[in-house]
């Protein structure tokens, strides 16, 4: 089955048939001699990449592109060029080209630029389909998610919201624990009250404990008034513990006192206060391995653990990488006034492949970057931050050094084509150990390619 309809267009027959009679065993290949003879390719077949030469005769390759991506369906365009030149690649991509290739041509390479165009198309086009459920994409309280595991955390939170029921929450940096508890108290009874947020972690023992259940006037060095803490503030409503595997041991007896008997005492105090207080509690260790080795009461994690939301990491959720991503463009364009409306497909390919340590919170940062980055309608890998766009491999296999068509023509990289290639093969051999197959992998070319381009650089 064929991959896709080509159409070549270059005024030396030779070159055209050449390049027709290395390609038609994978793809449907038209040719033209010049522009007329391609517009009229164009008019009469479903074009899916065209690659054209700059020089056609008198005539400009430039203005074929122009009129190609001008069509309703138009095609991808691929300029090739004995006049390579950063300047002239620049041109043909601000015109919308997706790559360019210099003469001679090197088929291996001319083929693997072809395949990856073809499947950018058919990412980009999932991406169109996929950015039209946006609004439809299962969601609550700003929790955005389509995948089976983010459905399964909001069936969670809409049974057990009504209830009186504390809540743990796990899950890693960056997952979202804050908005689902956010989301969980909006749906609750108790949305007119204040959610009431304390984080653990940022607090000694002795500051703690005084925030969360206040201090009598003289009841340690500086207490010079009375104060309540944030259980009588929060009550009637709800109090989100952020990362409660912090506390020490002491507050944690105090805290589990008031989950069973829902009373408190302020410190320097003995008088009992009621408080009717929704208890949810978030954490990025495992509660459960801590209480088992003792470093937290187990008590106190059974009654943390009520009901138990374990939040999924973004590399085992990819399917929300689309609707989260699109949702900050949305944002970042309109928060800093830039015409940006969506991502490419490679770039989508890119985030997807990315590991995501710092989980949704990393995402949110990286498509900032990219919206700052992008002075047009679409961010390219070119405009993502550089761990992600050198994490990239066109494969998708990820977690590799980016080839060098993806990151060569980054905006800082303003030196000439030949020395942009010296130094990411050098790049690539450094990663690699010298292993010139995987250094061509890394590039995203032929071994041949690669010696090639050795031996050339050793003249």
């Amino acid at each position: 089955m064929d991959l896709g309809t080509l159409l070549i267009v270059d005024d030396e027959k030779h070159t055209r048939d050449g390049l027709r009679l290395s390609l038609e065993d994978e793809f449907d290949v038209y040719v033209a001699a010049d522009i007329a003879g391609a517009k009229e390719v164009l008019k009469s077949e479903n074009i899916d990449l065209m690659v054209t030469d700059l020089r056609l005769g008198s005539e400009n390759g430039m203005d074929l592109i122009d009129h190609a991506l001008a069509l309703p369906q138009a095609p991808i365009a691929i300029m090739m060029t004995a006049y390579g030149s950063v300047n002239v690649a620049v041109e043909a991509m601000k015109r919308g080209a997706y790559h360019f290739v210099t003469k001679p041509l090197n088929i291996d390479e001319l083929e693997m630029v072809i395949k990856r165009a073809l499947r950018s198309r058919d990412v980009e086009r999932e991406n169109s389909a996929l950015k039209q459920q946006v609004e439809k994409t299962y969601q609550i309280d700003n929790i955005i998610g389509k995948s089976a595991a983010m459905e399964a955390v909001f069936e969670t939170v809409q049974q057990i919201a009504p209830s009186k029921a504390t809540v743990l929450i796990e899950g890693e940096h960056g997952t979202g624990k804050e908005l689902v508890a956010h989301a969980i108290h909006n749906l609750s009874g108790r949305p007119k009250a204040a959610l009431t947020i304390v984080h653990c972690a940022g607090l000694s023992p002795q500051l703690l404990e005084s925030e969360l259940f206040g201090h009598e006037k003289g009841a340690f060095t500086g207490a010079d008034k009375q104060r309540i803490g944030r259980f009588e503030a929060a009550n009637g409503g709800t109090l989100f513990l952020d990362e409660i595997g912090e506390i020490d041991a002491s507050t944690q007896v105090k805290l589990l006192r008031v989950l069973g008997e829902r009373t408190i005492q302020r410190v320097g105090g003995n008088q009992d206060i009621n408080v009717d207080v929704r208890v949810i509690a978030a954490t990025n260790k495992q509660l459960e391995k801590l209480a088992a080795e003792g470093d937290f009461r187990e008590d106190l994690y059974y009654r943390l653990k009520t009901i138990k939301i374990t939040m999924p990491p973004l590399r085992d959720r990819k399917d929300d990488i689309l609707p989260l991503s699109q949702k900050f463009v949305e944002d970042y364009a309109e928060e800093n006034g830039k015409p940006v409306r969506e991502l490419s497909g490679e770039a989508l390919q890119a985030l997807i492949s990315y590991d995501w340590p710092g989980n949704v919170r990393e995402l949110r940062s990286a498509i900032e970057h990219g919206v700052v980055m992008c002075n047009g309608p679409k961010i390219t890998p070119r405009h993502l931050p550089p761990e992600i766009r050198l994490a990239y491999k066109p494969d998708g296999s990820g977690n590799g050094s980016g080839s060098l068509s993806q990151i060569a023509l980054a905006p800082q990289d303003d030196f000439n084509l030949h020395r942009m290639e010296k130094r990411f093969i050098g790049l690539a051999l450094e990663k690699t150990g010298n292993n010139i197959t995987q250094a061509a992998k890394l590039l995203g070319i032929s071994r041949r390619t690669l010696h090639r381009k050795l031996d050339d650089s050793a003249d």
